[in-house]
């Protein structure tokens, strides 16, 4: 990913007061506002389809998290087709599948970034068996290791409606974030999702309609 492609992608650090930055800033308010009663800690991020911009979304609440002074961690779940190396700009050599696989330690696969106070678990090589790991007692674990050292855990997960993962993912976490891109989601797409959501007994707590055309 190009520089260029860096800035924009990540327009929360690099243009804070523009009016993108600012609903990004709204949304994390929103999020914390949807947990009062009990503190959300792991956010799954994910969308119905594929290129509806969630990694980009789960990138950039994280910052203003960490622009508000918080430890955060973004972990990339999206084993198949992962993105957050890129926009951090960080090696995927080793990450989160090779950490499930081999039963490596927290320590050994988190990442610092160049924002204070955030730090990335990028997704790793792709392996054979992305819905097991996720699955598994170790990925369990490792998401309780996360909460006990960073105050809010961001994770990036496949489409809802591609592969039964982004289900597993949003079954583990505290609340999930739906992301919808405009002019692209037909009714029905959306519905089977939050339908999917529900049946796994996720928590929804908001939906981003995305790229929404300025008048």
């Amino acid at each position: 990913m190009s520089r260029s492609t860096l800035k924009r992608s990540l327009i929360a650090e690099t243009h804070p007061a523009s009016i993108v930055s600012e609903a990004y800033r709204s949304l994390r308010t929103n999020i914390e506002f949807a947990s009062r009663d009990e503190a959300l800690k792991t956010i799954a991020v994910t969308s119905a389809l594929p290129g509806e911009g969630k990694s980009t979304v789960a990138a950039n609440i994280a910052v203003t998290y960490a622009q508000a002074n918080r430890q955060v961690l973004v972990i990339d779940a999206n084993m198949r087709k992962p993105a957050q190396h890129e926009i951090f700009g960080l090696s995927n050599a080793q990450g989160l599948s090779t950490a499930l696989a081999k039963g490596n330690e927290l320590d050994d696969i988190v990442k610092p970034t160049n924002i204070e106070n955030l730090k990335v678990i990028p997704a790793g090589p792709v392996p054979p068996n992305p819905a097991e790991l996720l699955e598994s007692a170790s990925m369990t674990k490792l998401l309780e290791s996360s909460k006990e050292r960073f105050d809010v855990v961001i994770i990036d997960t496949p489409s809802v409606n591609s592969y039964s993962e982004a289900l597993v993912v949003a079954s583990k976490s505290d609340g999930v974030v739906l992301v919808m891109k405009a002019g692209k989601l037909k009714n029905e797409m959306a519905l089977k999702a939050k339908a999917s959501l529900d049946y796994g007994h996720a928590k929804i707590i908001g939906a981003v309609l995305n790229h929404v055309a300025r008048s």
